[in-house]
């Protein structure tokens, strides 16, 4: 009963709303509103702001609320380890956006070693990644490496990310074998937005050639930054692991950056812990085992 109650307030934290959290569990809202006032019995602490409507958990709360995600998590992890008939759960990756079309290199040999299991990838920053690794809510991270790991992580690297200029395929520089960084400052460019670690490492290697990229329109979608590409009104930088979604997009060309030449890591992020749950430990005994960087450079030659 222990557990169903911390999975009312998970799910009511999730929801921030009575109604969708009981229907997220199945119940009806009075017995979620009971098995939350239970748990306040439990510890004796308020634990959730009550008003006309949910208003957020007091500070008892919010500890409670983190101690039970990892308590689910390694519920989870248990149940997936003793299952008869061979390893079966799910496996939670959350993935920052630049890093999403190449993500199927790494779940798809996972799923052939381990076809009773599920997956659920998310697009998140690398902020939500780690927040979402600490809370229990992610098995791993499909991350920029920095050169500083964070406290509590383990890193796992599985490629460099290498820089292309896009642009429409009729226009000059389409045909060029290099174009430098200050040269594609001076374009009118589509970027991602500046929330997105990708951008900010863009920005970087920009100041690192000396220029500074005002971009005429910013967006967080790939779909939507390549149709202006190819529209021939904007031009565009993007990781090269990019192809593994699209290829080169038609009606449009792509040039190596150079000047200087970047590359950045990318790879996995898992909480570091003595033993790994049974997910983590076959996910990374599987990526052990790629050559993603490999396959992701037979992309553009």
């Amino acid at each position: 009963m222990f557990l169903r109650q911390l999975e009312y307030l998970t799910a009511l934290a999730r929801e921030e709303h009575f109604g969708r959290a009981a229907a997220a569990c199945w119940v009806s809202q009075p017995t979620l509103s009971d098995g939350i006032r239970k748990l306040e019995a439990e510890f004796g602490v308020a634990v959730v702001r009550r008003g006309h409507r949910f208003e957020g958990f007091t500070p008892e709360g919010e500890r409670l609320l983190a101690w039970g995600r990892r308590l689910l998590a390694d519920r989870s992890s248990m149940m997936a380890e003793f299952t008869r008939g061979g390893f079966a759960g799910r496996l939670r990756i959350g993935a920052v956006p630049a890093a999403l079309p190449p993500v199927a290199l790494l779940t798809g040999p996972f799923c052939a070693a381990h076809p009773r299991t599920s997956l659920t990838v998310l697009s998140l920053t690398s902020a939500e990644i780690q927040r979402g690794l600490t809370d229990g809510e992610l098995d791993a991270g499909l991350t920029y490496l920095t050169s500083a790991v964070p406290a509590g992580f383990r890193t796992h690297r599985l490629y460099e990310e290498r820089y292309l200029l896009l642009t429409a395929d009729d226009h000059p520089l389409a045909a060029r074998d290099e174009v430098g960084w200050a040269e594609a400052a001076a374009l009118p460019l589509c970027l991602l937005t500046t929330d997105m670690q990708y951008r900010r490492i863009v920005d970087g290697l920009f100041r690192r050639a000396g220029a500074v990229v005002s971009p005429r329109m910013e967006t967080n979608s790939i779909s939507t930054l390549c149709a202006h590409v190819r529209a021939g009104t904007f031009s565009s930088v993007i990781p090269q692991a990019w192809l593994c979604l699209m290829g080169v997009p038609p009606g449009t060309g792509v040039v190596p950056l150079t000047g200087p030449v970047a590359t950045s890591r990318v790879g996995l992020l898992t909480l570091d812990r003595k033993t790994p749950s049974l997910t983590v430990g076959a996910l990374l005994d599987v990526a052990s085992g790629l050559k993603m960087q490999q396959e992701i450079d037979q992309l553009y030659r």
